[in-house]
C-alpha cells in the first residue's frame, strides 16, 4: 500500500506510533521526490500526500534536506545490503556475478523508483548527498572486491578497481535497460550483462594451490579467449 492509499484510508491527523508515522512520512516523501525531484518538491506537497498537517511533518523532520537525507540513507543501505546478499547466496563465483547483476537490475526495476534518489538525484552538488551516494558505491565495490581478492592473486587496490567496474557496469546497464522500456526481459538482460562481466573476471588466475578455477573450465586448460 502506498503512502497515498494509507492517507486516504486513515482520518486526517489520526495518531500513530512515532516509528509508524515516520515510515508513513518517508513513504510520502519518496513518492514526491521521485516524481518531482528535490528542488521542485515542497514540504506542503509531502504533508498533503501523507495526509498530515505540516507541523506534524516538522515534528519528525526539521527541514526538506533532512527528510531527503533520511530517505537517501534508507535506499543507499538497501543497495549495499542487496549486494551483500547476492554475494553471500553462493560460493560459485560465476553465480555471484549473475546474482550481483540481478541485485542491481531488481533495485532499478522497483516500482517505487527509489533508485532515482541514489543514481539520478538533482542534489548531487550537496556535500551530504554526494557523501552518501559515494559511500554506498564504495561499500558495494568493497564487498565485491573482497571476493575478487580472496580468490585471485590480485592486490587489494586492483581488486577494488575491478569491483568498481563490475558495480558500475551493473548500475549503468540496468538504468539503460529501464530507460529503453524494458524491451529485453529482465532475466535475459541480467544474463547478457553477467556474461560480459564474467568473461573478463574469469581470466584472472586463482591463488596457486586452489582446487578449482573461478570459471567453468577444467583446471588444466587455459582460459578461453573472449
Amino acid at each position: 500500500m502506498t503512502a497515498i492509499q494509507e492517507a486516504q484510508d486513515r482520518p486526517r491527523g489520526a495518531r500513530l506510533p512515532r516509528s509508524a508515522r515516520r515510515e508513513q512520512l518517508l513513504g510520502a516523501a519518496q513518492e514526491v521526490f521521485v516524481a518531482q525531484g528535490y528542488h521542485s518538491a515542497a514540504m506542503d506537497d509531502i504533508a498533503e500526500r501523507a495526509g498530515v498537517s505540516k507541523p506534524v511533518l516538522y515534528q519528525h523532520f526539521p527541514g526538506k534536506l533532512e527528510l531527503y537525507l533520511a530517505l537517501l540513507d534508507k535506499h543507499c543501505d538497501a543497495l549495499v545490503e542487496s549486494t551483500r546478499r547476492a554475494l553471500d547466496a553462493t560460493t560459485d563465483n560465476k553465480q555471484r556475478v549473475a546474482a550481483t547483476m540481478q541485485a542491481y537490475f531488481d533495485y532499478v526495476a522497483s516500482e517505487s523508483g527509489s533508485f532515482r534518489l541514489v543514481f539520478e538525484s538533482d542534489l548531487t552538488n550537496e556535500p551530504a548527498v554526494r557523501e552518501r551516494v559515494d559511500r554506498a558505491a564504495d561499500l558495494s565495490a568493497t564487498l565485491v572486491s573482497r571476493v575478487i581478492a580472496e580468490d585471485t592473486d590480485l592486490p587489494e587496490t586492483e581488486a577494488k578497481l575491478l569491483a568498481a567496474g563490475v558495480c558500475g557496469l551493473a548500475q549503468i546497464t540496468a538504468r539503460y535497460w529501464l530507460s529503453q522500456g524494458r524491451e529485453i526481459p529482465r532475466e535475459e538482460a541480467v544474463r547478457l550483462v553477467a556474461s560480459l562481466a564474467w568473461r573478463g573476471l574469469k581470466g584472472f588466475p586463482m591463488h596457486a594451490g586452489d582446487i578449482a578455477l573461478p570459471s567453468d573450465q577444467p583446471s588444466d586448460q587455459p582460459p578461453a579467449a573472449g
